[in-house]
């Protein structure tokens, strides 16, 4: 198929990588205009970008698709159908209706269930058990359009926002394959409206480990925000990330370092112990546990303070 996609990050560039090796003709590369990344602040293209070039494809990285010029450049295409995935851009309706096959969405839930910006780490705080990807047919709302295809995916218990997103890029590049070969005889259904959640945008004050809360729910919390915004609390009062956790069985006083032991870093909660397996201190490097504990008297430290 004659193909127009939009997305920016590794999510993204999964997918047209899949849809280039399927054979399809990607006609036009939409992505995020390069922003400054790094120590330098350096402008850096989008993951997306760099492999549509590298592919000798066409990009354009318009700061909006609701003017007149962006709409006609996506008409002059001709394109069948466009697959967008994790663009950061509002397609409006004048936009979704350029394409002959209109506009599909490669979403990482199964919809309705955290529909959003943040659905790989909201399903993770949430325990849920199941997530997945759904192949969803456009429309003006916020990803409430109907669903061609889903695909689940469990959530192991040590699961992170990383490792879920790795699965779940993958997962999406083959639901979006298998989607277009069968395009033609597949039916949209509609999402119901029972279940709907919504995935709002993380941010960095909600990332502060809360210890007066179960072992549990900090730990998920943990990998949930592994790698961005990055878990944080307080050693000391220094800035300290917590990017690995698990739990175990026991008590002890909310955010009070009761061992340091081979497993790791053992802190209380109101329910259970935390176990802190990969720690770092402002301006260091990720540390296994038993690095980070060297050379430190931790026991009888209360973390947040």
């Amino acid at each position: 198929m004659k193909l127009i996609f939009a997305g920016t990050p590794e999510f993204a560039a999964a997918a047209l990588d899949a849809l280039i090796a399927a054979g399809h003709e990607i006609a036009l590369v939409l992505t995020q205009p390069d922003r400054p990344a790094g120590r330098g602040m350096k402008l850096k293209p989008s993951p997306v970008k760099q492999l549509a070039l590298s592919h000798g494809l066409r990009v354009e990285q318009p700061s909006s698709l609701k003017n007149e010029e962006a709409q006609q450049m996506l008409r002059d295409i001709g394109a069948e159908l466009m697959v967008v995935a994790a663009y950061g851009l509002i397609l409006p309706q004048a936009v979704l209706d350029i394409p002959a096959l209109g506009c599909l969405n490669i979403h990482a839930s199964l919809l309705p269930r955290w529909r959003g910006a943040a659905p790989i780490q909201r399903a993770i705080l949430a325990n849920d058990g199941e997530t997945g990807i759904t192949i969803m047919q456009m429309d003006a709302g916020l990803d409430t359009g109907a669903m061609l295809s889903i695909y689940p995916l469990s959530i192991s218990h040590e699961e992170t926002a990383i490792s879920l997103h790795d699965k779940l890029s993958a997962l999406g590049a083959r639901a979006i394959v298998e989607t277009l070969a069968t395009l033609p005889g597949l039916t949209a259904v509609v999402q119901p409206e029972e279940g709907v959640s919504y995935a709002q945008k993380l941010n960095k004050e909600e990332a502060r480990v809360n210890w007066q809360q179960d072992a549990s729910t900090i730990a998920r919390a943990i990998r949930a925000y592994n790698p961005a915004p990055g878990a944080h609390t307080l050693l000391q009062g220094e800035p300290l990330k917590l990017w690995m956790a698990h739990t175990m069985a026991g008590s002890a006083t909310p955010g009070l370092v009761v061992e340091v032991s081979a497993d790791g870093i053992i802190v209380g909660s109101t329910e259970g112990l935390v176990v802190l397996t990969t720690l770092q201190a402002a301006g260091g490097k990720r540390l296994p546990a038993r690095e980070f504990a060297a050379g430190r008297n931790l026991v009888g430290v209360q973390l947040g303070a």
